[in-house]
C-alpha cells in the first residue's frame, strides 16, 4: 500500500513537472492555504473537544444515559451501548475510549464488543466533521444536515445492535 501512494506521488509531480507547473511554489501555496484552514478550524475544534470533556467528566453523559435508558432499550440499543451511542457523534477519541472500556469489561468478542465495534465503524463524529468541513466551507446553516446525520446515527445504532445479536 505504501507503495501505491509513492507511485501515486510520483506520478502527479511528473505530471505537473510535464504541464510546466512550477513544483515547489505550488507544494508552498498548498502548505500555506492548509494552514491557513487548520487556524481558521481550530475555534470550532477546541470547543467540541472541550465540550467532549466537559460532558465526560461532569456526570452529564451519565445522567444522559439514565434518561434515555428506556428509549433505547426500546428501540433494541443495549443499555451499556448508550453512553457509545451519546459520545460517538462528538468525539472520536472519546468513543474510542468507551469501546476500550467496553472491551476490557465484556470482551471483544461478546455481543456487545462486536455491536461496540460495528456502531463504531459505521457512525460518524457528525460534530466534528460538520464543524470541520462546514466552518472551512464558510457553510453555516447546518441545522437540517446534523439532524439527520444524528438520525443515521441513531438508526445504524438499532440495526447494528439487531444485526449483532
Amino acid at each position: 500500500m505504501n507503495g501505491f501512494i509513492l507511485i501515486v506521488i510520483l506520478l502527479i509531480l511528473l505530471y505537473g513537472y510535464i504541464q510546466k507547473v512550477p513544483l515547489f511554489d505550488a507544494f508552498l501555496t498548498g502548505a500555506k492555504d492548509g494552514m491557513m484552514a487548520a487556524v481558521q478550524i481550530l475555534p470550532s475544534l477546541i470547543a467540541l473537544l472541550g465540550m467532549t470533556a466537559l460532558l465526560r467528566t461532569s456526570g452529564v453523559l451519565s445522567l444522559f444515559v439514565r434518561l434515555l435508558s428506556p428509549l433505547f432499550s426500546f428501540v433494541g440499543i443495549m443499555p451499556e451501548l448508550i453512553p457509545t451511542v451519546i459520545l460517538r457523534p462528538l468525539s472520536g477519541s472519546g468513543s474510542i475510549a468507551l469501546l476500550t472500556d467496553i472491551f476490557k469489561t465484556y470482551g471483544a468478542d461478546s455481543v456487545i464488543g462486536k455491536t461496540a465495534s460495528v456502531l463504531m465503524a459505521s457512525t460518524e463524529t457528525t460534530f466534528y466533521v460538520t464543524s470541520l468541513y462546514f466552518s472551512a466551507g464558510g457553510i453555516k446553516k447546518t441545522g437540517r444536515i446534523i439532524a439527520i446525520a444524528l438520525l443515521a446515527d441513531v438508526f445504524t445504532a438499532v440495526v447494528a445492535s439487531f444485526l449483532c445479536k
